[in-house]
């Protein structure tokens, strides 16, 4: 045993704690100074597992002098996808370096870091940085920027899975292979691990985090053999309703929720939107005052001082409620948190395991966490999400390939700080898994662009940003880099308007488009508190507390998370337990009224069938079709068949969906036997008559407003002072038109059409539904009123209808109307 395995076993014989297998499997791969993923739970330790050995290297390198202080500059670098994970992990890492006595500073880099601790750190390296994606491109945007990485010897992507499948996750391999670069450069050996919790392509995962490796055996993937303990309880409604709606159920249940509350030490209530978790605060605050002071909120859009304030009174064990959002799945180590309630379905299976497992966050702890549907059909995805969860069937995270927006800004990044030379870069990024497969005439395009403006913006110099000097690729211009330092990133969002007190004292953010809506005068909820809007200026609403008890919640961009393709597939194996009356789920059991009138009025569908069920009304005629592929999957199949249809016999439709299915409503009757006949759920040719029947256009247009604004195409404005959104829509719209008729071969279009293909209508996963379909025995019904899988879809449509009304008075109107049978 070294000297450093020897100091780390006695500190783990200090705390009182046993090292568990998968932590000493881990400390000797690192030792061995090979790279890889370690797959390990929600609270089991996985921070001190990587961390540890990290440490033990140090103490085998100076046995006799590692508690004498040098000057070691950066040695590992903490890469973590929130801002908010870095103050717990801080503070473990420091524990353990004072409790062993080496003298290392641990420091964290981040959008929260005052500008006076950024100069400190660049005066005096930590040994260790905590830093997300987005800081770590700043650090190689900065002048000299190699001799801080001289010295660095392991990079760590923490919760990995949060970022493989993402742009940022793109970003990061970017960083990535240039730390290796340098690293290659100077002959010495740059360790990276990734660090996650289940997924279903882990193999993949550390291959898209390593790119490529001549030495594959060097590769090691270690899993934490621990059967982690979740309780998965649904909280049951006393009625289920047989036209059941989307989102009305779940605030019906809140004195069960509260009654969770009640006997928890500290509850974390989920909530999968920001408007969600203010209409649940405010529900709360208003039915039980005795929560105000102990009870806060947690969402991405709230100031950073509140959330940090929110965070500290977690560990403090002052708070007995947090209504939060994702803002809080990650990795932060609550201790009192005991108890995990989620609102709605959470649409993918490792979602709610990460939410599950922030309480008992500690090995050996078991972690309680509460469903509550918000619809009554909603309770069937619980006993999926149970399902899936007892055998192990978890989400892969594909992988982004060829995202030329972000290479385009990398490029610019390393011209903005000192420069680069082309092959050496278009080496290492064929070494990545992201460009891979990038080809020279591509790469020589975004070249061309960063430089010339490419074939249509050569005369705008605001376009030509990079000059060639012998070879080097280098931005000049010091408005051209400041410019580009301050819009780095690849998080795109609506343009936000800061909510500050006229008093003084800033509470968040908010979308502009939800504010500009709004009068002088106006009352809204934010941050749960009721304000009144004040004025406006220069992007921020002055606010004023109001007394009012009535007001607007906030909405923010982003839409309905759509259901995963392991939980659909899970769904459709309840749905099958369900038509086969085996009733081993209590939500099952809970169902059966419902299910047993779906069955009365059209079909329940075994695992083998399709159901479509045909109902005409006063509306005009419906069809409703049952895939049980999601929101994503069922919008881009609704336009296909519409097509499909309208070439047997033409006519419009009118289109709505939900996870479970979708309807087509039309004025005349449809052929549905006869489009069936030919080939209408077929794959072939599905590309272009997916073209067809959608306006691509106008979807590759939205697309590329991201792009464009990650390319750096756009400017979006300098701090308090952001361009409006609609200046640019007009902008990003404009060179959309512009590239599509003078230079079709961009590659930022052809990266717009490709990602409104992957991304919005999940056009890999319609494929392998149609197949699925194709082999499925296909069931059609005819009702004389909807069903209770019809009618929330029904009420879908309604929501797009502009009316007096309010949808629950519609809804009541509707639910009474055919439960009359008129």
């Amino acid at each position: 045993m070294t000297a450093g395995e020897k100091a780390i076993s006695a500190w783990f014989k200090m705390k009182g704690w046993k090292q568990f297998a998968f932590q000493k499997e881990m400390q000797a791969a690192y030792l061995s100074g090979s790279s890889g993923l370690l797959n390990a739970p929600t609270g089991s330790g996985k921070t001190f597992a990587l961390f540890l050995p990290i440490v033990a290297d140090y103490i085998n390198r100076y046995p006799d002098t590692y508690k004498e202080k040098r000057n070691n500059g950066l040695m590992m670098l903490w890469i973590t996808p929130l801002r908010a994970l870095t103050n717990d992990i801080r503070k473990a890492m420091q524990t353990v370096v004072d409790d062993l006595e080496i003298p290392w500073s641990i420091g964290s880099r981040t959008g929260d870091t005052s500008a006076k601790e950024k100069q400190a750190l660049k005066r005096r390296q930590p040994e260790v940085l905590l830093t997300t994606p987005e800081s770590l491109h700043l650090m190689l945007s900065q002048k000299d920027y190699p001799k801080l990485f001289e010295n660095l010897q392991a990079v760590i992507a923490d919760e990995w899975h949060e970022l493989l499948g993402t742009k940022r996750g793109v970003q990061l391999e970017l960083g990535l292979s240039r730390l290796k670069g340098i690293k290659k450069a100077s002959a010495s050996n740059l360790r990276i691990w990734g660090i996650s919790a289940t997924i279903g392509n882990l193999e993949q995962g550390a291959d898209v985090l390593l790119g490529y490796v001549a030495d594959r055996a060097a590769i090691r993937l270690v899993r934490a053999d621990l059967d982690k303990k979740i309780e998965i309880q649904s909280i049951i409604p006393d009625d289920i309703e047989q036209f059941s709606w989307a989102g009305h159920l779940g605030i019906k249940l809140l004195p069960k929720v509260m009654d969770i509350v009640a006997k928890s030490k500290t509850t974390l209530i989920f909530t999968n939107t920001r408007s969600q978790s203010e209409i649940w605060y405010h529900a709360i605050l208003d039915r039980y005052p005795e929560y105000a002071g102990i009870m806060a909120m947690h969402h991405g859009s709230l100031d950073n001082e509140l959330r940090s304030w929110v965070e500290a009174a977690l560990h403090n064990e002052m708070l007995k409620l947090v209504v939060c959002t994702s803002s809080l799945d990650l990795g932060v180590d609550f201790r009192p948190v005991d108890s995990v309630v989620q609102i709605g379905s959470p649409k993918g299976v490792a979602r709610f395991m990460q939410r599950a497992g922030r309480s008992g966050h500690h090995p050996g702890a078991t972690s309680k966490a509460w469903f509550v549907p918000t619809h009554s059909l909603e309770l069937l995805e619980g006993a999926a999400i149970k399902g899936a969860i007892e055998h192990r069937i978890f989400e892969s995270r594909d992988p982004i390939v060829l995202a030329m927006d972000v290479l385009m800004q990398y490029l610019v990044t390393l011209a903005v700080s000192d420069g680069f030379r082309a092959d050496e870069i278009f080496h290492e990024l064929k070494q990545t898994y992201a460009y891979a497969d990038l080809r020279e005439s591509e790469y020589a395009q975004i070249l061309n662009f960063i430089t010339l403006g490419g074939k249509t913006l050569s005369q705008y110099d605001e376009y030509l940003k990079v000059e060639i000097e012998e070879g080097l690729y280098k931005v000049k211009s010091k408005r051209v880099a400041m410019r580009h330092r301050l819009t780095m990133g690849t998080i795109v969002s609506d343009v936000s308007m800061r909510i500050k007190f006229l008093s003084g004292g800033y509470l968040g953010s908010i979308e502009e488009d939800f504010v500009t809506r709004m009068k002088v005068g106006d009352n809204f909820w934010f941050a749960g508190r009721s304000l009144e809007l004040v004025k406006i200026k220069d992007m921020t609403a002055f606010v004023k507390k109001s007394p009012k008890s009535n007001g607007r919640i906030p909405s923010w961009m982003g839409g309905r998370i759509p259901l995963s393709s392991q939980l659909s597939a899970m769904f459709r194996s309840k749905l099958d337990d369900v038509a086969h009356h085996i009733e081993s789920d209590i939500e099952i059991k809970t169902l059966r009224p419902l299910f047993d009138m779906q069955a009365q009025l059209s079909h329940l569908p075994t695992s083998d069938e399709f159901l479509i069920e045909r109902f005409n009304s006063h509306d005009g005629y419906h069809l409703f079709f049952y895939p049980f592929e999601g929101r994503l999957v069922h919008e881009g199949m609704a336009s296909l068949f519409a097509y499909r249809i309208a070439k047997v016999r033409k006519a419009s439709f009118s289109i709505a969906m939900n996870d479970y299915g979708f309807e087509l409503l039309s004025a005349d009757p449809i052929p549905l036997e006869e489009a069936i006949a030919a080939d209408l759920f077929s794959s072939e040719n599905l590309l272009d008559d997916i073209q067809s029947s959608l306006n691509a256009n106008e979807m590759a247009r939205r697309r590329f407003r991201d792009i464009a604004h990650i390319a750096g195409l756009v400017f979006t404005g300098y701090p308090g002072k952001t361009m409006k959104n609609r200046h640019l829509q007009a902008s990003t719209s404009l060179l959309f038109d512009v590239f599509n008729e003078y230079e079709p071969d961009n590659v930022l279009v052809r990266q717009a059409y490709n990602e409104a293909l992957q991304f919005q209508l999940e056009e890999f996963r319609l494929r392998e539904a149609l197949s699925r379909l194709q082999k499925l025995k296909v069931i059609i019904t005819e009702s004389e009123k909807p069903t209770p899988f019809a009618f929330p879809i029904m009420v879908d449509r309604l929501r797009e209808k502009l009316t007096t009304e309010t949808l629950e008075e519609r809804v009541a109107k509707m639910s009474l109307r055919y439960s009359k049978g008129k």
